[in-house]
């Protein structure tokens, strides 16, 4: 008779490869806390809060992301283990010359984390809008199990910067 894996082993494997495929994309900067403003007072653990944080594109140099997400308090978000809110509110700006690393397709992932324990994951993905010269960055929730609607969009004109000609980013996707 076959041995079997007892459930709350494959349960774990499951959770861990879950948890794996969460991590942002290989050699991706972490986000730097921007500033957080509470929105939810609680009386002995933390309090609800929105909080903002910035992310340098690290396949484009020159542009930078803003985005905002809620992050739950109380006990569960004390041990970091709500589930926190699908809502993100996004905004990009080119802030130097426009410089492409190497070519992209559409829609690949510029970030992603974990919004929850294992079933819960906010990304942010970059296209090309090579007729009018334009990046575009969406920043959307998913569920493992049922998905989200919730989503955001800022587009990027990228310009002439220091006299430099601007790059076509037609011209770096795949």
């Amino acid at each position: 008779m076959p041995s079997r894996s007892p459930p709350a082993v494959s349960r774990l494997a499951l959770a861990l490869l879950l948890a794996a495929s969460a991590a942002g994309p290989a050699g991706a900067a972490e986000p730097e806390l921007v500033f957080r403003k509470s929105t939810v007072f609680k009386l002995l653990t933390p309090d609800d809060k929105l909080a903002t944080y910035e992310l340098d594109d690290p396949d484009v140099d020159g542009v930078a992301c803003y985005y905002t997400i809620p992050e739950k308090g109380g006990v569960a978000g004390m041990f970091g283990v709500a589930e926190q809110a699908s809502d993100v509110s996004l905004a990009c700006r080119q802030y130097g010359p426009v410089v492409f690393k190497e070519k992209f397709e559409q829609g690949d992932v510029v970030h992603r984390e974990s919004r929850s324990l294992i079933f819960k994951r906010m990304q942010i993905v970059r296209g090309c809008d090579a007729k009018r010269n334009v990046l575009i960055y969406m920043a959307y929730s998913d569920k493992l199990i049922e998905g989200s609607p919730k989503n955001a969009t800022s587009a990027v004109p990228v310009q002439p910067w220091g006299g430099a000609e601007a790059p076509k980013c037609g011209d770096w996707v795949k």
